[in-house]
Order: C-alpha cells, then structure tokens, then sequence
C-alpha cells in the first residue's frame, strides 16, 4: 500500500510551519490498532497516537492498514485541531483526545 503523495506530504508541513509547530513538539507512539483486521490488526502496531506538547492536543488513528498512512492522517488530524484552537474555530472535547478509528 503506498503512503501519501509528496505534495500532501508538503502542503502538511507548510501548514505545521504556518503555525509554528515544530516536528520536535510533537510525541509519536505506534500502538496496536483495534477493530476488524484479525490476526494483523493484533499482531502489529499500526496504529498512531500522536501528542503536541505544547496544548496537549492528543490523536489516535488507526483506520488503515498501513502505519505509515496512519502517521500521515494523525498528523493531519492533530494540526487541524491546532490550528482549530489557535483560531478559536470547532470544538475540542475536555480531554483534548481525538479518537479516529474504523
């Protein structure tokens, strides 16, 4: 399965730089995903949670197969939620985790 293309790869770090997220502040674990998958679902850790440090935004994705599309999609999700506490747009739950998984 091939990961994102090179210009998602770039727009997501131009959009990281844009608000001053370093890759530095940002806490990467691979975790074993949940759901429908069987045996390589349970076997691998596919899934990501990803941490900004300075607000303590927290993802966790798990949809895909892949770990690196996993990283790619945390990442994005967590930036969007960055840029929706920056600029006082959506709604973050009191816990500050966003949960996305199949």
């Amino acid at each position: 399965m091939p990961g994102p293309r090179k210009e998602k790869l770039e727009a997501l770090e131009k959009q990281m730089a844009e608000l001053g997220i370093r890759p530095g502040d940002i806490e990467i674990k691979f975790i074993k995903a949940s759901g429908r998958g069987g045996q390589k679902v349970n076997k691998s850790s596919s899934a990501v949670f990803a941490k900004h440090t300075g607000t303590g935004i927290s993802v966790k994705y798990g949809k895909e197969r892949s770990q690196h599309l996993n990283r790619f999609f945390a990442l994005r999700a967590l930036v969007r939620k960055i840029d929706e506490k920056i600029n006082g747009l959506g709604d973050i739950k009191p816990d500050g985790i966003l949960k996305v998984t199949a």
